[in-house]
C-alpha cells in the first residue's frame, strides 16, 4: 500500500511540474497576444499541445493508480477524490502530510493557471473586437458599390450566357 501511496504521491508531482509548465507557457502567450506575435503564438500552442499530451498520460496513469488503491483498500472507485485517500491514510500522518501538500501545490498552479487562460481568453477577444472594428472601418475594396456603374459607364453583361440553348 505504501508504494501506492509514493506513486501516487510522485504522479501529482509530475502532473504539477507540467502544469507549471503548462502555466509559464500561458504566460508567454499572454505576452505574444498583447504584441500581436502570430508566429510566436503558433509555436506555444504547439508547445503547450505537447504539455497536454504529457498531462493525459500522467492523469490515465493517476487514475489507474487510484483504482489500485481503491482494490486494496476494498473501496468502491466511482466518486473517490484524494482528501478521501487522506483521511483513510490516519495511521500513516507522513504519507497524508505529503499526498495533502503536493495535492495542495497541484490546486494552486491549477487555480493560477485558470485565471491566466481567462485573462488570455478576454485578451483574444479584445484582439477579435478589434479587428472586427478595423474591418468595418476599411474601405470597400470590390466594384459593388453605386459608383462602379459611374466608372465604367455601363453595367456588366451576362457574358454571352445563353439560356434559350
Amino acid at each position: 500500500m505504501a508504494s501506492l501511496i509514493e506513486t501516487l504521491i510522485d504522479v501529482l508531482d509530475k502532473e504539477n511540474t507540467e502544469y507549471q509548465g503548462l502555466l509559464k507557457l500561458s504566460e508567454e502567450k499572454t505576452t505574444a497576444i498583447v504584441n500581436g506575435n502570430v508566429e510566436r503564438l503558433q509555436e506555444i500552442l504547439g508547445l503547450e499541445q505537447r504539455s497536454i499530451d504529457k498531462i493525459n498520460k500522467l492523469d490515465a496513469f493517476r487514475d489507474e493508480n487510484v483504482g489500485d488503491i481503491c482494490n486494496v483498500l476494498n473501496i468502491p472507485r466511482k466518486g473517490i477524490k484524494i482528501e478521501n485517500i487522506v483521511d483513510m491514510l490516519s495511521g500513516q500522518p507522513k504519507d497524508a502530510k505529503a499526498l495533502t501538500d503536493v495535492h495542495m501545490k497541484l490546486k494552486r498552479t491549477l487555480d493560477q493557471l485558470m485565471k491566466v487562460n481567462e485573462n488570455n481568453k478576454m485578451l483574444l477577444q479584445e484582439s477579435m473586437d478589434m479587428i472586427e472594428f478595423e474591418l468595418n472601418l476599411a474601405p470597400q475594396t470590390g466594384n459593388y458599390s453605386k459608383g462602379a456603374y459611374e466608372q465604367n459607364n455601363s453595367y456588366p453583361t451576362a457574358g454571352g450566357f445563353d439560356a434559350k440553348q
